[in-house]
């Protein structure tokens, strides 16, 4: 089988070497790269067209990122027969139903395992879990940089921007580290990992997404008094009649639980099924081999015939109404529209800590955003005495 890659950076160089040493030979024909590299100069193109024209190439393996121009090209790629393997969230979370009614109508595959998990074989397994049961739910740690900055400052009482600046030294945060802190690359995941789980497309805009740029020792050492410890997780629920629940949001987990172990930049997800109960995966979510190696099984899986029997059955409403948990909130407002849902409330220097009563994920998430309004420095953390 004849292949090429679209871009040549982190992830399509380690996807290259991975192929390279792999016994199932796939053989790439064509990179689409703008950066001259001498190591693949002989397949080195700049001009989609000299893929999507040639008949051998029966692969298209996109890793550049982004939405544009990745998803002209991957439309393209599939409008030409070919089958397509993606490493690129975004994109299959903001595209995902139509990209899937694509793949079946032209009948080619489309398989994006890297999507979500990097090199954990996260999705691949929650399509395969969802044709022969039920999935209740999916939830998890799925981006290691916002694990390695709340493990250090767990493990060493370090502050936030402190290890912030490691993370970014080490390589694991971009110098914007926006997308990772504020949660947009956890929302996305979250978005797949629903979307794959209930057969339905869950959009992204619909996921209330609370950003861990506020979070200080103090927050670290309430969760310490109350023998927890602090990971950033994304959940979705199947709520039953069309309806799920999904958000992203800093959470309290007892020390004593399976995501309160997992440390550095590790991501570890669960799903929940019908019948097998809970199945977890642990591993790294990024980076240029992992991320490289599933983007190579997927091609090989391809290859090899494997089926990808993911379903999408229009698209799925959130609804967070109905999911209740208890919260943790540091903030310097007095917050007389608790009345009522406070079961705790410690105040020292002007901050409140305060541990509410069960409260509904849409009602937390709407009462931070206007208290932030007021506070910009506002933290809050569910509360997860099971997770």
């Amino acid at each position: 089988m004849k292949a090429a890659i679209l871009g040549f950076g982190v992830v399509g160089s380690g996807t290259y070497e991975v192929l390279s040493k792999s016994p199932v030979k796939v053989d790439v024909k064509r990179i689409l790269d703008i950066r001259h590299d001498p190591l693949v100069a002989d397949k080195l193109t700049t001009d989609i067209n000299d893929i999507l024209n040639d008949p051998e190439i029966e692969l298209v393996a996109e890793t550049m990122g982004g939405l544009h121009p990745a998803y002209e090209y991957v439309t393209a790629a599939m409008k030409a027969g070919k089958n397509v393997v993606t490493s690129n969230k975004k994109l299959v979370a903001t595209y995902y139903a139509e990209l899937i009614s694509l793949a079946e109508e032209k009948g080619v595959s489309f398989r994006f395992t890297p999507s979500a998990g990097g090199g954990i074989p996260w999705l691949s397994n929650i399509v395969h879990r969802a044709c022969t049961e039920k999935i209740l739910k999916v939830q998890g740690i799925i981006n290691g940089t916002t694990n390695f900055i709340l493990d250090s400052m767990q493990s060493r009482g370090a502050d936030f921007s402190e290890v912030l600046a490691e993370a970014q030294d080490l390589g694991y945060a971009e110098r914007d580290p926006s997308s990772d802190i504020d949660g947009e690359d956890v929302k996305f995941k979250c978005a797949l990992s629903a979307s794959c789980a209930f057969g339905v497309q869950v959009s992204e805009s619909d996921i209330p997404t609370f950003s861990l740029r506020n979070i200080k020792k103090d927050d670290m050492a309430y969760a310490s008094k109350m023998g927890m410890n602090v990971k950033y997780m994304a959940f979705a629920a199947n709520k039953g009649e069309g309806a799920f629940s999904a958000y992203v949001e800093p959470v309290f987990v007892p020390n004593n639980c399976l995501e309160a172990s997992v440390h550095l930049n590790n991501n570890f997800v669960s799903l929940f099924g019908e019948y097998s109960g809970r199945l977890s995966f642990f591993g790294q979510g990024a980076g240029k081999y992992p991320t490289g190696a599933s983007v190579a099984t997927d091609m090989i899986a391809i290859f090899k015939g494997k089926n990808f029997p993911v379903i999408c059955k229009g698209n799925g409403i959130v609804k967070n109404g109905e999911e209740f948990h208890r919260y943790y909130i540091r903030t310097t407002e007095k917050l007389a529209a608790l009345c009522g849902l406070v079961e705790t409330c410690e105040e020292k220097n002007g901050v409140f800590y305060i541990v509410t009563r069960e409260i509904s994920v849409e009602s937390m998430h709407k009462f931070a955003d206007e208290i932030r309004k007021r506070d910009a420095d506002v933290f809050f953390a569910g509360i997860h005495p099971e997770v």
